[in-house]
């Protein structure tokens, strides 16, 4: 017997009864396909992407790594009149379990930061596994922003003023990116808002196992992504940290990091460890765990309160990032 999960805020607990009908726990590799083909797929073809108009959204190809495919990145403008100084970057990884979804997928939540902020988004798309397995993904997700901030002017926005956003599997890539960045001494990047990020295949912390089959994306879907990304690498001693983020040795040298999760999801505890070794190595680092949350609680029942919060939390620290990085 697992050990007994957090309870759910009542409000969210409601919405997942909901959601049983078309999403469940666990996921296994041959389940892979019905899941990109279901009712969720569906929706994101639905999804207004102009937010009524704030933005012109175009999507383009660009170079990809070396001796691999192109890259498709899907790039929202605002429609307003462009300001005296060019505009904040958002440059936002989706989420999907390195399995599933597409560069539309989360995209309201970034929309909705840069319609109050005035911000450019960059969505990257990237191979999915099992077809590609890493470093793939990491690579395209590189290729993406290396493009995105040498045409930035292009875009009228700063090249000196990307943010790097994911959630879920996207919130892993996006931390897996900023140590790519720093290591290959990519393109500056100011700051990371890492939502429900995906970080450690070992699978084993405590709220991994006290999810299991209970919630979204629990202990069984983890391996199963995990495994459709690195094979039987997942879990061994070889895993690179542009993979599995929480890896990394060394984790000086970050930029400022934002970090959500809930209490009752599979990647609590490895996101709340992913933090403190942040602080620990001298870096800058904003951590919430919303009681009673499941997994990407903001993302599926934006309108719940603790939503609310949460989509407030993430706003106000963009906020006070992007002031401080005018000076």
């Amino acid at each position: 017997m697992p050990p007994t999960p957090p309870p759910f805020d009542p409000e969210l607990a409601a919405v997942l009864d909901v959601m049983k009908e078309f999403l469940t726990p666990g996921l296994a590799l041959d389940e892979i396909d019905g899941l990109r083909n279901g009712p969720a797929a569906a929706a994101l073809a639905e999804i207004d992407l102009t937010m009524d108009g704030a933005f012109d959204v175009e999507s383009r190809t660009v170079p990809g790594p070396e001796d691999a495919p192109t890259v498709s990145l899907l790039i929202c403008r605002p429609t307003t009149p462009a300001p005296a100084h060019p505009r904040p970057l958002l440059y936002y990884v989706h989420g999907g379990g390195m399995v599933i979804g597409d560069y539309r997928s989360g995209m309201p939540v970034p929309l909705a930061w840069a319609k109050e902020l005035d911000a450019v988004v960059v969505s990257v798309d990237y191979r999915l596994a099992p077809e590609h397995r890493y470093p793939a993904q990491i690579e395209d997700v590189y290729a993406g922003l290396v493009w995105t901030a040498d045409h930035a002017a292009e875009l009228g926005a700063d090249a000196g003023r990307i943010v790097i956003s994911g959630t879920s599997a996207g919130g892993g890539l996006a931390a897996a990116l900023a140590l790519l960045t720093r290591d290959r001494q990519g393109p500056h990047v100011i700051g990371q808002l890492l939502m429900c990020p995906m970080l450690d295949d070992r699978n084993d912390t405590p709220s991994a196992h006290q999810m299991t089959g209970v919630g979204i994306w629990d202990r069984t879907a983890n391996e199963t992504g995990w495994t459709a990304l690195l094979g039987p690498a997942r879990g061994g001693p070889d895993v690179s940290p542009y993979a599995a983020p929480a890896r990394a040795e060394d984790l000086t040298g970050l930029p400022p990091t934002f970090l959500d999760v809930a209490s009752a999801e599979t990647f609590r505890d490895e996101v709340v460890t992913y933090a403190s070794r942040i602080w620990q190595a001298g870096g800058t680092a904003e951590l919430h765990v919303w009681p009673g949350g499941f997994h990407s609680f903001a993302g599926f029942a934006p309108q719940a309160r603790l939503s609310r919060s949460a989509l407030t939390a993430q706003l106000d620290w963009l906020r006070r990032l992007l002031g401080e990085s005018r000076g």
